[in-house]
């Protein structure tokens, strides 16, 4: 009995052997979906600080979870996370035999922030995907494109990996989306119009995470006039392959191959508009600004057959086409003029109701802000129906711009944008609302409760959509951002501004105080003005005011940071203005002179040094530099060299030395590449007088346009200088009379090294900041240029002998301009991204 008891467990236990050896480990397939954006099948992601991502890997059922790392926790399969520094997620799957499978999540922390602003620029279109609730898109003339991410109620920026090579096209003319799938988007880009092919399209299979280009034989016009008409780009939604464009200087275009290759529907108009006709029409073509498909179907795989174009009047008027509006009922082989009810107008937007209804808006100015007259209308094919209209008085001129429609028949809501309508009063006209086909109407906007209140809402309403899964929400834009309400039919309707994310100012100075000041830095911008920030993460209360203004640069005094001086321009008087405060930015008062030069001077290039209290030397454009030493009561010439006429707006480039308020610098970068060479002159009374640096001769500084050369102090030791000239770094230890070249610097020419017009500048900006701890050099070195190919942000801790890259790939912003360094946080820097406001390091 004992012998076939211990056979029997030692049977027993060759079973449980057995069956442990068949438990076999479950794959894990990991997932990440980084701020609202799309599933990719990856075990690494980046996320912005203050972003956030799902880590959702598979298998979905049949076993249980367990995590670590990264702030996750629980048993739940998908974990959500916000990183605040860089880390390492580990899942732990248990299948249902017992066995165990483990995947590590690498999760990179992004360390750039945006310095808080919100919106600040002309949002000109707002894309709603048709058949996907809440996936929205946001196109700007300069800032690039954005997503919304509804869950947190902001907008995901979507090119901020765009290269410095590619800031022509950060400004997006039109995006469409595929109706069949959410996840592709389609977008064609170009800041302005011309006679040549420089437009690119941008595809993405990821609701823009990523994209891929094409260059386009055609050009595009994203800050040009007539910016917010369309959608131009329009993808078939039976044959998604098929895609047309209205160009504005070159007629209607068709691919059939996904955006790929592309031919000039020539049936339309064979005329490509030479440069100078597109001069002698202004410089500004609108081109075909419309193109819609007539149908109510998707997905079929048969191309659809009836498309309407519309042309503005610049391009009929070359073409000889007319009418404003075509049609095509074979998919585009050939067209129609249609005979419409006003002639010579602009048509900004025309949609199609559910009931195959087209609603058309006809204004007779461009935009942004068209002019009237308007007229609204609605087409069958065959009548038009007129539903609306505004003409100008003694003291508007109101036209119309954004229009959206939803639903069908007798009950169609219809949202009409009614633009140039400066003002918020009882009886003001922005957005009408019509729920009755456009029998009648009611103002949804004007005179309404808005958050934030002070914030502005009417002037460019040249687009406004409906949700098409939630009629209540309305959006619109303005030259200042997007406003939202979700209770449409409400007598009252409240907005919210929905900017959050959104940051589109053109930033064109930034200066940081000396450690222990009241005020963190002062951020001088394009159309905004001057503001001095105390918080980032809140929107600046501090300016010097005005409306219309180019903030152009400011300083202060480093003994006494609470005097600062700032210069602008302004856009409404077409003169150049001065400030200063005594108080840290709280109030400012106007200098009560002006220097040579600057009244006149409308250049971005405009800046100024102080060395103390009440000191200043003003650079105006393309003059000579004056110092006053009383506040701007009166202002004296510096002995400076006039600049030389290049055909090119430039400035001399001033700076204070940190140490000795005697020394002052001035820099001139030659303007252009084709001016004389770079020099650097050396004042030791406070920025009287000037010497040429010799040194700086015996350099061979590069010449290279202002905004891409740099010079700055190092605040910690007198008489340190770095310079950037456009191509690569100099330093001198010796207030400018000796200058050491640094090597690792180097533009990226391409072919084009004989005109010294670089692809990519080998260093355009530099800024010294508080020291590494335990360093070799009294400050940290900050560069914008390229090292072995590479560009990038990268700063040195000893002096320039090494160099680590601070950004990466998805951080280039489409080129940067000016930066500034923290004096409080080692290795915090301030720089300017190409339309996209201030952003920070952490």
């Amino acid at each position: 009995m004992r012998l076939k008891l211990g056979t029997l467990m030692l049977a027993m236990m060759a079973g449980s052997a057995a069956l442990a050896q068949t438990c076999t480990p479950t794959a894990i397939k990991p997932y990440v979906l980084v701020n609202g954006g799309s599933w990719q099948q990856t075990s690494s992601a980046t996320v912005k600080v203050g972003d956030w991502a799902i880590l959702g890997p598979q298998p979905t059922s049949g076993g249980s979870w367990s995590w670590s790392g990264c702030g996750t926790s629980g048993t739940s399969r998908e974990q959500t996370i916000s990183p605040t520094a860089s880390c390492t997620a580990t899942a732990t799957y248990t299948n249902s035999c017992g066995a165990k499978t483990t995947q590590a999540f690498a999760i990179k922390s992004g360390t750039w922030s945006n310095v808080k602003w919100g919106g600040g620029g002309y949002v000109t279109g707002l894309i709603f995907h048709p058949t996907s609730r809440d996936v929205l898109y946001a196109r700007t003339d300069i800032g690039g494109a954005y997503r919304w991410n509804e869950s947190n109620k902001t907008w995901v920026p979507l090119t901020d990996g765009f290269g410095p090579s590619e800031s022509f096209f950060q400004g997006a003319e039109s995006i469409a989306l595929d109706p069949n799938n959410d996840q592709l988007v389609y977008m064609v880009t170009g800041l302005s119009n011309s006679a040549d092919a420089t437009a690119r399209l941008y595809k993405s299979s990821n609701r823009g995470s990523s994209w891929t280009a094409v260059n386009l034989p055609f050009s595009a016009g994203s800050n040009n006039a007539g910016r917010a008409i369309g959608e131009r780009l329009m993808v078939d939604p039976n044959k998604p392959s098929t895609l047309f464009y209205g160009s504005r200087t070159a007629g209607l275009w068709k691919s059939t191959d996904s955006g790929n290759t592309w031919s000039q529907v020539t049936s339309l108009s064979s005329v490509k508009m030479t440069a100078d006709q597109i001069s002698a029409a202004g410089g500004n073509i609108k081109g075909v600004g419309v193109v819609v498909y007539d149908t109510g179907t998707r997905g079929s795989g048969n191309a659809t057959q009836t498309i309407y174009a519309a042309i503005a009047p610049d391009y009929a008027s070359a073409a000889g086409l007319t009418s404003n509006l075509y049609r095509s009922t074979n998919g585009g082989t050939s067209w129609s003029p249609v005979s419409t009810p006003v002639t010579g107008y602009h048509i900004p937007h025309m949609v199609r109701a559910a009931d195959g209804m087209f609603y058309v808006a006809f204004t007779q100015g461009s935009g942004p802000g068209a002019n009237g007259p308007g007229r609204l209308y609605k087409f069958n094919g065959t009548t038009w129906t007129p539903l609306a209209s505004v003409d100008p008085t003694q003291w508007t001129s109101f036209g119309y711009g954004g229009l959206s429609v939803s639903g069908s028949g007798s009950t169609t809501r219809v949202a009409l944008g009614v633009t140039n309508s400066w003002g918020n009063y009882s009886g003001q006209q922005v957005v009408q609302l019509s729920n009755n086909a456009g029998l009648t109407w009611q103002e949804i906007a004007a005179a309404m409760p808005h958050s934030p209140a002070s914030d502005g809402f009417s002037g460019w309403i040249d687009d406004v959509e409906i949700d098409p899964f939630n009629s209540e929400r309305v959006l619109h834009v303005h030259g200042g951002g997007i406003w939202e309400t979700r209770n449409a039919s409400s007598t009252t309707p409240s907005w919210t501004e929905r900017v959050d994310g959104l940051e589109e100012t053109a930033t064109l100075g930034i200066a940081t105080p000396p450690a222990g000041a009241t005020y963190t830095l002062v951020d001088s911008a394009g159309d905004i003005g001057t503001w001095v920030y105390t918080n980032l993460t809140q929107k600046p209360t501090l300016t010097t005011g005005g409306d219309r203004i180019n903030g152009n640069a400011a300083d202060m005094a480093w003994s006494d940071p609470q005097y600062i001086a700032a210069v602008s321009y302004s856009h409404a008087t077409n003169a150049g203005r001065g400030h200063w405060s005594g108080d840290g930015g709280r109030t400012w008062s106007a200098f009560a002179t002006l220097p040579n030069g600057a009244a006149a001077g409308a250049g971005t290039e405009a800046n100024i040094a102080v060395p103390a209290r009440n000191r200043a030397i003003w650079a105006p454009t393309n003059a000579v530099p004056s110092y006053t030493t009383n506040n701007g009561a009166s202002w004296t010439s510096t002995n400076l060299p006039a600049l030389s006429n290049i055909n090119a707006n430039r400035a001399y480039r001033v700076v204070a030395d940190r140490k000795n308020p005697n020394k002052v610098y001035a820099y001139d970068s030659g303007g252009q590449w084709w001016g004389p060479q770079g020099k650097v002159y050396v004042s030791t009374d406070g920025g009287q007088n000037f010497t040429l640096s010799q040194g700086s001769v015996n350099a061979n500084l590069r010449a290279n346009p202002f905004g891409f050369t740099s010079l700055a102090v190092n605040p910690n030791a007198e008489g340190h200088l770095w310079l950037a000239d456009g191509n690569t770094i100099y330093r001198s230890v010796d207030s400018g009379a000796t200058w050491t070249k640094f090597s690792q610097f180097d533009s990226i020419w391409g072919d084009r090294q004989t005109w010294q017009w670089p692809v990519v500048q080998g260093a355009s900006a530099i800024a010294l900041g508080k020291p590494a701890p335990g360093s070799s050099y009294s400050a940290a070195v900050y560069v914008v240029g390229t090292i072995n190919g590479v560009w990038g942000v990268w700063r040195s801790d000893d002096a320039g002998a090494n160099w680590t890259r601070i950004n990466d790939d998805s951080t280039r912003y489409a080129g940067i301009g000016v930066i500034a360094a923290d004096q409080n946080i080692y290795g915090r820097l301030y720089v300017s991204g190409n339309g996209r406001g201030i952003l920070y390091s952490n």
